[in-house]
């Protein structure tokens, strides 16, 4: 939506997070924070506020500057720290007319709690996945959000609330290095309440689930005989009727470990 008279004075708030690369696991700006940023651009580009917690340091908050923004606020905190509360505490003071966030982050804890906690936290209202956010007249927003298998809905929401955006919201522009590299980073202190319950948390990678085996639907015994002895479509397969019940469950044993059903 094109910004009009009616949203470039409204205060809006885009939180951003470092993102990671889902293949190579390197740090970058996160795919639906910066789909925020970028409605937030579309919206007010003059009172639009781009705003992190966490280490001011990082390399990729660069890349949401170089989308046009000419200036990254972020509230120095630790990665022990609870990013709700440094919001609550800075939103006290600071208070916006739209919090934009992503669904989830893309490293940590990734829960995708944040907004819902933080709308608690406001007492404002919260609206999940929105893809776009179509006008705002007289204090109301009328909001477009995402639904499942492409379809959308229109929800009316009273200013100030906290939206998540949906990865349906329009593209991120490229983020150019000139403008990255020229943007101020505007350091703040702020309230820090240690996350007492993830410090005993331990992270591993994750790991694919084993695949499941594939469900034969046949109501008799004679079509669930010829379903299990018959030689997958384009698959090898190999029917057993004279071999001993040792070498049977052997031949089992390694379709499961070449299925990972097991390790």
């Amino acid at each position: 939506m094109p910004p009009d008279s009616s949203t470039q004075s409204l205060a809006i708030v885009s939180l951003i997070s470092i993102g990671k690369h889902p293949q190579s696991g390197r740090e970058r700006r996160a795919d639906q924070d910066a789909r925020a940023v970028e409605l937030g651009l579309s919206l007010s580009p003059n009172n639009l506020t781009v705003l992190h917690v966490g280490d001011a340091k990082q390399q990729a908050l660069r890349q949401y500057a170089g989308m046009g923004v000419g200036e990254i606020h972020v509230l120095e905190a630790p990665v022990q720290a609870d990013a709700v509360a440094s919001l609550t505490d800075y939103f006290q003071e600071n208070a916006p007319s739209i919090i934009l966030t992503g669904v989830r982050a893309e490293s940590g804890e990734s829960s995708g709690m944040v907004p819902y906690l933080l709308a608690e936290k406001m007492g404002w209202p919260m609206v999940s996945r929105i893809a776009n956010i179509v006008s705002i007249q007289e204090g109301v927003a009328e909001v477009l959000q995402a639904l499942p298998r492409g379809q959308r809905r229109v929800i009316k929401v009273s200013l100030p609330f906290v939206a998540s955006v949906d990865s349906a919201a329009p593209e991120a522009r490229q983020s150019a290095f000139g403008p990255a590299s020229r943007a101020a980073l505007s350091i703040q202190t702020c309230a820090i309440e240690k996350d007492d319950v993830s410090e005993n948390w331990t992270e591993t990678p994750a790991r694919k689930r084993p695949k499941r085996l594939k469900i034969i639907k046949a109501k008799t015994a004679a079509e669930r005989f010829k379903a299990a002895t018959a030689k997958p479509q384009g698959e090898s397969g190999k029917v057993m009727v004279k071999e001993s019940n040792q070498e049977k469950a052997e031949e089992i044993f390694n379709l499961l470990i070449e299925e990972k059903v097991i390790r």
